[in-house]
C-alpha cells in the first residue's frame, strides 16, 4: 500500500509517492463538491496541481500547519483545572464558541447551516468527545477529539473564550485532558496554523513535539 485518500465532506490523503498522488488526482474528479484538501504539505501541494485545472479554486489556503505529537510520559507538569467531558447541556455554548473560533481561523460561520452543525455538536458530545472547563456559568476552555486508533488521538477545536485569556487556563485544562487521554491511548497529535504563535508555544509548553506538517486547501 503507498496511499490512502478519504473522500467525505472533505478529502484527506496519505500518499507515499508522487504516482499515487497521481492517481488520486484522477479519482478526484468523481466526487465533487468536496468542502477541503487536508494532508502532507508536500502531497496535497501536488495533488491540487493536478486537479486545479477543473477544480473550483479554494477561497483559503493553509500552506504549513505544523502537526505535532505528545508521547506519554513527555507531558510536563501542568495546573489543576476542573475540566470534564461535555454533557449535552453545554451544547449550545460548545456550538458558540466554536463558531466563532472558525470564523478568526477559516473565515465562514458553521452556523448558516445551524439545525446540522448544532446537531453534529451534539453527536460528538454524546460520543464523549468534547471535553470543557465552565466555572460559574462561563467557559474557561473546549476541545474535542477527533480521530483517533488505538496508537493516537487527535486533539482539535482548542479555544479559549478572548475574555478569558491571559490567565493561564489553556495550558491547565490542555494538561489536565491530555493526561486523561494519555491514560487510554500511547500518543495525542495535534496540527495548527504555523501564523499562531501563542498556541503552538502552549502546545511546545506542555511537551508537544513537531514531527511533520500538513496543509489546507478550503473551498466555497
Amino acid at each position: 500500500m503507498t496511499g490512502v485518500a478519504y473522500y467525505g465532506t472533505q478529502l484527506v490523503l496519505a500518499a507515499d509517492d508522487d504516482a499515487t498522488v497521481d492517481a488520486f488526482a484522477i479519482e478526484t474528479r468523481r466526487h465533487r463538491g468536496l468542502r477541503s484538501f487536508v494532508g502532507p504539505v508536500a502531497s496535497v501541494g501536488r495533488l491540487w496541481e493536478r486537479v486545479h485545472d477543473w477544480h473550483p479554486a479554494p477561497v483559503l489556503v493553509r500552506e504549513y500547519q505544523p502537526l505535532y505529537v505528545l508521547e506519554r510520559g513527555a507531558l510536563r507538569a501542568a495546573g489543576e483545572a476542573g475540566v470534564r467531558p461535555a454533557n449535552l447541556t453545554d451544547a449550545e455554548t460548545i456550538a458558540e464558541q466554536s463558531a466563532q473560533m472558525m470564523i478568526g481561523e477559516l473565515g465562514y460561520d458553521p452556523r448558516q447551516a445551524r439545525a446540522g452543525f448544532l446537531a453534529g455538536v451534539r453527536y460528538q458530545i454524546e460520543a464523549g468527545n468534547w471535553w470543557v472547563w465552565i466555572v460559574d456559568g462561563r467557559l474557561r476552555f473546549q476541545c474535542s477529539v477527533g480521530s483517533h486508533s488505538r496508537h493516537t488521538a487527535q486533539i482539535q477545536g482548542v479555544w479559549t473564550p478572548p475574555s478569558e485569556r491571559g490567565r493561564g487556563y489553556a495550558a491547565a485544562a490542555l494538561g489536565a485532558i491530555a493526561q486523561r487521554l494519555l491514560e487510554r491511548t500511547p500518543t495525542l497529535s495535534l496540527y495548527v496554523n504555523d501564523f499562531n504563535d501563542a498556541a503552538i508555544a502552549l502546545y511546545e509548553r506542555l511537551g508537544f513535539v513537531q514531527s511533520g506538517a500538513l496543509a489546507t486547501y478550503l473551498f466555497p
